[in-house]
């Protein structure tokens, strides 16, 4: 006895789809406990910009770099599955991250083995068990903040996303799609940092505002640069779902 899954093109989408999304919010997550400065990273001198009486650099979270693509795969599912296929990926991406965060958790607690506690010393490493809990040791603040930013803002995303949608008949997908990501990340940069770190780790409010700031205009400004890739990925899904029987 044989048994066959026949899948339908529209099914086998969400499911890549589905995937993509959950990978980049996963990986984002982890990645956004580090702060970089984008002026070292691209060989230029700190900016240095004194504002108020204090320096502000172009220090930003590292989950920055994956959350455009998080975007385009939030208006794309919203676009072929509508906002209930964005609310059970965003919730099953939160459950996720919960249990990725327990699993973290759980390893963290694990002794080290004595050979691989000295192996990082090459590397200036005095122990890999501290180096590693330091890097995955995210504190239940961020954690928090990570998992009240990601459902806010991709809620919000796909309410606005609906509403410009039906307002604009569907014609015009840049304004649907930049439209939900001025609202939604205006939400979310500010909401992780002021619950883990200037609630949790208490941090100055001016520096949860200037790297909440500069990850905001980050995000829109790549929401506006990946624009053509938006396009180009509808007229990709539109001839593959062509093909549908």
């Amino acid at each position: 006895m044989s048994t066959s899954f026949a899948f339908s093109r529209k099914q086998r989408l969400f499911v890549v789809l589905g995937f993509l999304f959950l990978t980049n919010a996963l990986v984002a997550e982890f990645i956004g406990a580090k702060i970089f400065s984008l002026e070292s990273s691209l060989g230029l001198s700190p900016a240095q910009w004194v504002i108020g009486g204090d320096v502000f650099n172009f220090d930003m979270t590292a989950g920055v770099i994956l959350w455009p693509f998080v975007f385009i795969l939030t208006d794309l599912i919203n676009e072929y599955y509508g906002k209930k296929g964005v609310k059970w990926l965003s919730y099953l991406a939160a459950g996720m991250l919960v249990y990725a965060f327990i699993a973290v958790r759980v390893a963290m607690n694990l002794d080290g083995a004595e050979f691989w506690l000295n192996s990082g010393q090459n590397q200036g490493l005095t122990n890999m068990s501290q180096a590693f809990n330091a890097i995955f040791g995210q504190g239940l603040f961020i954690i928090m903040g990570s998992l009240v930013a990601f459902l806010v803002g991709q809620l919000v995303d796909a309410f606005i996303f609906e509403k410009l949608k039906s307002q604009d008949q569907g014609n015009r997908i840049w304004v649907r799609a930049t439209g939900s990501t001025l609202v939604s990340q205006l939400i979310d940069s500010y909401v992780v940092l002021v619950i883990a770190f200037w609630w949790g780790a208490g941090y100055p409010l001016k520096w949860v505002i200037q790297v909440g700031s500069l990850n905001y205009v980050y995000k829109v400004g790549m929401a506006l640069l990946l624009l053509p890739l938006l396009y180009g990925a509808h007229r990709l899904i539109d001839r593959y779902l062509a093909k549908d029987d």
